[in-house]
């Protein structure tokens, strides 16, 4: 049984607009398994995650897709679990033993046992393969499974350089979105490795941390 209210019918994300179905889920995770095979690192989101809260920390990875950063928090000693609307992907994530993985959507997650994380993580462009209009309740849904102090992360390309598919986010909605639910700015980067965010970088990552609520 999930750990979770029974949920409303998900939102229509522009993730399940633009791929859904087992042979989608099967593609994407086939893509990231050759980038790994010809020697790139994908697993910068966990290093960056286990850098601010160090192991044993409780994670949640949402919108985990098949499983990526998940597992691999798990195998740095976090205890990890990973949710996301799409259930050919967390199909793909649930071969993965030593994670729970659960079908959620963000807008509307309740986790009824698992309701203090250290950090909660959006990576792989989750925030801008939202559905429309659901920012403001996602950013809530997440802050209220944050621990006081706990951190808030993500990940996303910015306008110009968003995904097919994507949309553009512009970052003081984000910030302001943030701070109306209690997280509060902490730090940007334009890279996982935390390279400097200047006006003109392409890609944001975003530290906010739960002071209040």
């Amino acid at each position: 049984m999930w750990p979770m209210d029974t949920p409303n019918a998900p939102s229509r994300t522009r993730w399940s607009a633009l791929m859904s179905g087992p042979e989608a889920a099967f593609t994407y995770r086939k893509r990231f398994l050759d980038l790994e095979s010809s020697g790139e690192d994908i697993h910068g989101e966990a290093r960056f995650v286990t850098e601010l809260v160090p192991p044993p920390s409780r994670v949640l990875d949402a919108g985990c897709g098949f499983g990526r950063v998940a597992s691999k928090l798990t195998r740095l000693g976090h205890t990890a679990i990973g949710v996301d609307a799409d259930e050919h992907l967390i199909a793909l994530a649930s071969e993965d033993p030593d994670t729970r993985f659960f079908v959620a959507d963000l807008a509307t997650l309740h986790l009824r046992t698992e309701q203090e994380f250290h950090a909660v993580v959006m990576a792989g462009n989750v925030v801008t393969y939202l559905a429309d209009g659901t920012l403001p309740a996602v950013l809530e849904r997440l802050s209220a499974h944050l621990a006081p102090g706990g951190y808030l992360v993500s990940g996303f390309g910015l306008a110009g350089s968003v995904p097919d598919g994507a949309a553009a986010v512009d970052l003081r909605t984000y910030d302001r979105l943030a701070e109306a639910v209690g997280l509060s700015f902490i730090a940007r980067y334009s890279t996982w490795d935390k390279d400097p965010f200047w006006p003109t970088s392409t890609y944001a990552v975003s530290v906010h941390r739960r002071t209040r609520g």
